[in-house]
């Protein structure tokens, strides 16, 4: 009920930040938009077409979407001042921050509909395959998503050879690969390519959907994967959604409005916040650094080895 209350006091202030100004802010002559990898570029930018035209509605500026290939390509451009704005990856995020903890500032964070803001690496294989467990992997293929993935890599890596089943090609797995994003991962999967992989879900809702948000949902949405011919295999520990972050050279008043129009968008236009999202959500949250300070100190360690 605090997330809720929280959600809704902000939502509330942010419908007046919206036609703000702070008097003497400096002038922005266009706004950047950077959208992680984890599925074909076209369905990301058309995901996020509704935020472009409100966020040139809201400022009067010309906004510009950017979907690179890979997490990287968004990381590298919030780090180079070439990005105003991205919804990261905890992983990612802790990148930027490591790299340069003057680069960006996290100020939203998703909010599932039970109220939490967590999410979990998934680890799936076919129906129709004897895997059920990691248990039944020994000699297959294992698929990782983007190496800057929190979930489609850095927890899994970590959490899955602390339960006995070593990561490195050969070891235990037959191979493990990297697929290049979530999509990549689900359709891989589906068409036999890997035996397993993982992505990311809610873990709330119903498996046949999907789950309720997540890659899961947004490939089921698409209809690029049946989850019925799909199981789940694993499941990582709660990892913290990644945020919203806006760069740090941006004037205050176009902060406090960005701010405002995501957090609002969940009951101004549930369809944009929706495929934003990529599922049922109950909005945006303020977040801080503070919520990321063990997924810094994990990505530091994976650095170190």
């Amino acid at each position: 009920m605090k997330i809720v209350a929280k959600v809704a006091a902000l939502a509330a202030v942010s419908m007046i930040a919206l036609n703000a100004s702070v008097a003497g802010a400096e002038e922005i002559t266009e706004f950047r938009i950077g959208i992680l990898g984890g599925e074909n570029a076209s369905d990301r930018l058309r995901a996020y077409e509704c935020l472009e035209q409100k966020t040139a509605d809201l400022l009067g500026v010309p906004v510009k979407l950017f979907a690179p290939a890979d997490y990287n390509g968004v990381i590298e451009g919030l780090l180079g001042g070439n990005l105003d704005l991205a919804w990261l990856g905890a992983s990612s995020y802790a990148k930027v921050y490591l790299t340069d903890p003057e680069a960006v500032d996290p100020v939203l964070i998703k909010v599932n509909v039970d109220g939490g803001y967590g999410y979990y690496s998934i680890g799936f294989a076919r129906n129709d395959s004897e895997i059920n467990s990691l248990e039944d992997m020994k000699g297959k293929v294992f698929g990782f998503g983007d190496p800057n993935s929190t979930s489609g890599y850095l927890i899994p890596s970590i959490a899955i050879p602390q339960e006995g089943y070593p990561m490195k090609a050969g070891e235990y797995f037959g191979d493990v690969v990297f697929t290049g994003g979530h999509e990549q991962t689900i359709v891989a999967v589906s068409n036999g390519d890997i035996d397993a992989g993982v992505t990311w879900a809610d873990g709330l809702g119903e498996w046949e959907d999907g789950y309720n948000s997540g890659a899961l949902r947004k490939a089921s949405d698409a209809g690029l994967v049946d989850m019925t011919e799909l199981r789940q295999i694993w499941q990582s520990p709660v990892i913290p959604e990644g945020p919203i972050v806006l760069s740090k050279k941006l004037p205050e008043d176009v902060k406090i409005k960005m701010t405002g129009l995501i957090a609002s968008l969940n009951s101004i236009d549930p369809d944009c916040a929706y495929n934003i999202a990529a599922g049922e959500t109950k909005g945006f949250m303020p977040i801080t650094h503070e919520a990321y300070v063990n997924i810094v100190e994990a990505r530091k360690a994976k650095n170190k080895n």
